[in-house]
């Protein structure tokens, strides 16, 4: 059994302290967190639908509601088995797992993922995550999300498949758009730099938690933070974001929408 004393962390959380350390600090430990939008709750209420329904689906129960009350979801299924149908009739899957949890103790903390759905060979594992919003121009910038990492750190860490062996894929579903993927395989090489970038992360915030707990000094800005991090003016100046730093989007993009 895991200690209860293990402190949890995700992605999210790691994506944010990656970012800017004080507004982790400020958004986890003060709990000075903004209220977003209208349009932002029900772009993540939509999101959290469209992983029931798929979860619904999956598992074989009813999904009829689900559609009935939500022409666009209907569509937006529809499209997506058009375009994949491979994730839905491909019977050669030994195991298939919807919303399927696993944690990872590491230094001290417990890493808890939840795959949209995970699809599993003797010598394969694919996971696949559903996203509601547009897919981005920039690969490399999903390749560093810390979601994208630690979805693959952490199935390589508990199961017996190697790094070569599994893969991401990202599917961007919703709709005018047609339904577009980014897959990204894994190696080696990638899981010792995440473990590496993991063990120096884990080292700076326990740190800046050592400073800040005893000391109350605040988590500090990063080097690069004044050129590279969208939070820096606002917190720097203390003022309500603006509408140009688009502050709603930038938050709810860090955290990644699953059901727990």
């Amino acid at each position: 059994m895991i200690d209860s004393a293990w402190q949890r962390l995700s992605q999210g959380q790691l994506n944010l302290l990656a970012t800017c350390p004080p507004m982790f600090q400020r958004n986890y430990l003060e709990q000075l967190t903004l209220p977003i939008s209208p349009e932002q709750t029900e772009r993540v209420n939509w999101g959290n639908r469209f992983h029931l329904l798929m979860q619904q689906r999956e598992l074989n129960l009813p999904i009829e509601p689900f559609l009935a009350e939500d022409p666009e979801m209907e569509r937006s299924l529809t499209a997506l088995i058009q375009a994949a149908p491979e994730l839905f009739q491909d019977h050669s899957y030994t195991w298939r797992g919807a919303e399927h949890p696993r944690t990872l103790a590491y230094q001290g903390y417990l890493f808890t993922v939840i795959y949209d759905l995970l699809l599993l060979n003797p010598k394969s594992a694919q996971i696949i995550d559903w996203k509601t919003y547009l897919k981005p121009k920039n690969r490399a910038e999903l390749a560093a999300n810390w979601q994208t990492r630690l979805y693959l750190y952490v199935l390589a860490e508990t199961s017996a498949y190697l790094p070569p062996e599994i893969s991401l894929t990202y599917w961007f579903v919703q709709l005018p758009h047609q339904p577009q993927s980014l897959t990204f395989n894994y190696n080696l090489d990638q899981h010792q730099r995440t473990e590496q970038d993991l063990t120096r992360l884990l080292t700076q915030l326990n740190q800046w938690l050592e400073a800040y707990e005893q000391r109350k000094i605040p988590f500090p800005h990063r080097l690069d933070c004044q050129y590279d991090c969208p939070y820096y003016s606002f917190l720097l100046e203390g003022n309500q974001p603006t509408q140009s730093q688009n502050w709603q989007q930038l938050l709810s993009e860090i955290d990644e929408i699953s059901l727990e």
